[in-house]
């Protein structure tokens, strides 16, 4: 049963889509399983630079079928723009499947999201604002609108009229905006429905079947573990389960069959967005970090927050998503650094701390311990294999190794897709 899953390790922006992108070719199946497009992937393919947003890296492989599954929610919009794009590029789309049990976002989710956020003043979240929250708000409130009800025009009716009946109220009378037309969304939506129908699908169906008869199906969340919504750094996360768990949910298949989950750690720390984060730098080091590693947020174009490698979110990561490995991205980033420093425990209130606290108030004043590893200076962009790198660099990927509590199988050196090193096969 050649199920894997491939997520965030961190706060996001890892680097997963060039995980995938590697494993694609010998992948028959990638499925995004939650999450919309406030997710965002930088592929780089030889010369070309491809960012996604809300279509599965697998895409640009012509051997993969991608998948959007039943947890993602998605803005048609956005997916036939997406789609374009791609086409205009010489990129077969034909293949993509789309679950029709995954959620719409719609105009009024993206208003009230960025009303919402403007409202909270100086205790917004950092959402992206394009209605990813809502929709999902709407989705467990069951008043939400699945891709299948696009080609059913009476239930479409219904289901928009039910939800703007709350949603005007609250927008006209606290926001002071105007009240959203149902027949215009109705009418907007109803347009979208030839255009995605060839599109849509059995997702579950057809993934399972698929893992039964032997393929490669590869799930890829959307955003990174401390991100999700039940085990990320609330309130400040996404309002999906980007965990391993929450593949089988978003996905339509069973635990048992997924033998892998491989987690993507990148060489250092960043986030996009509000809320506590004990390793930022607040420095040269870490504007150093975010020039060189091109930090900024591939979707919503904000500079990440940058700071040192963070082992306690690593060991944290391996034991919520049961991870069975990781890659190890943007280790070139740390060329020419003496000495670099990472983080192995907190301090809180006076006391040493080597796991995650449950207590938000707790890791709101974490700080960091560190220890420093020692740098290097050497090109390490060519290195093919592990003994390729310098003596300091593989101390520090074994150091990072130990500390994560799960074995580093890839290692990337650079942006372009050949400049990975394999040190075990994650197939």
């Amino acid at each position: 049963m050649p199920a894997l899953v491939l997520l965030g390790a961190q706060w996001g922006d890892e680097g997963k889509g060039k995980a995938t992108d590697l494993l694609g070719g010998s992948v028959d199946y990638v499925v995004r399983y939650q999450g919309g497009n406030n997710a965002g992937h930088t592929v780089v393919v030889g010369d070309q630079k491809y960012a996604l947003h809300l279509l599965p890296s697998g895409i640009l492989s012509p051997s993969c079928t991608p998948v959007i599954g039943n947890g993602v929610v998605v803005d048609p919009a956005v997916l036939l723009s997406e789609l374009s794009g791609l086409n205009e590029r010489g990129v077969d789309t034909s293949k993509l499947l789309i679950s029709g049990n995954a959620h719409l976002i719609t105009p009024y989710h993206q208003t009230v999201d960025k009303v919402t956020e403007r409202f909270l003043g100086k205790r917004k979240i950092g959402t992206t604002g394009r209605g990813i929250g809502p929709a999902y708000a709407d989705k467990i409130n069951r008043v939400g609108i699945r891709v299948q009800d696009l080609f059913d025009e009476s239930i479409l009716i219904q289901k928009v009229e039910a939800a703007l009946n709350d949603k005007n109220q609250i927008l006209v009378k606290l926001f002071n905006r105007r009240a959203i037309s149902a027949e215009q969304v109705v009418e907007e939506y109803l347009g979208y429905a030839e255009q995605i129908r060839d599109y849509v699908a059995d997702t579950t169906l057809i993934l399972n079947n698929a893992i039964d008869e032997g393929k490669v199906v590869l799930f890829e969340g959307g955003q990174g573990t401390l991100l999700d919504v039940d085990h990320g750094t609330y309130p400040f996360v996404t309002s999906s389960n980007p965990t391993a768990g929450g593949a089988c949910t978003g996905a339509g298949v069973g635990p048992t069959k997924i033998n892998r989950v491989i987690g993507i750690l990148k060489a250092y720390t960043t986030r996009v967005g509000a809320g506590p984060f004990p390793t930022e730098l607040f420095d040269a080091d870490g504007e150093a970090l975010r020039t060189i590693g091109g930090e900024r947020g591939v979707t919503t174009g904000r500079d990440r927050r940058c700071g040192w490698f963070d082992a306690v979110i690593a060991r944290y990561a391996t034991r919520v998503n049961g991870l069975t490995d990781f890659f190890l991205t943007k280790l070139d980033v740390l060329t020419g650094w003496e000495q670099i420093p990472v983080c192995v425990a907190y301090e809180i209130d006076g006391r040493r701390v080597e796991e995650l606290p449950y207590s938000q108030t707790d890791f709101h004043h974490a700080k960091p311990i560190y220890e420093n590893l020692p740098g290097w200076s050497e090109d390490i962009t060519k290195a093919k294999t592990f003994a390729d790198l310098p003596k300091n660099a593989q101390a520090y990927v074994k150091a990072l190794e130990q500390m994560s509590g799960a074995p580093i199988s890839a290692i990337g050196v650079g942006p372009g897709r050949d400049e990975t090193i394999q040190v075990n096969s994650f197939l």
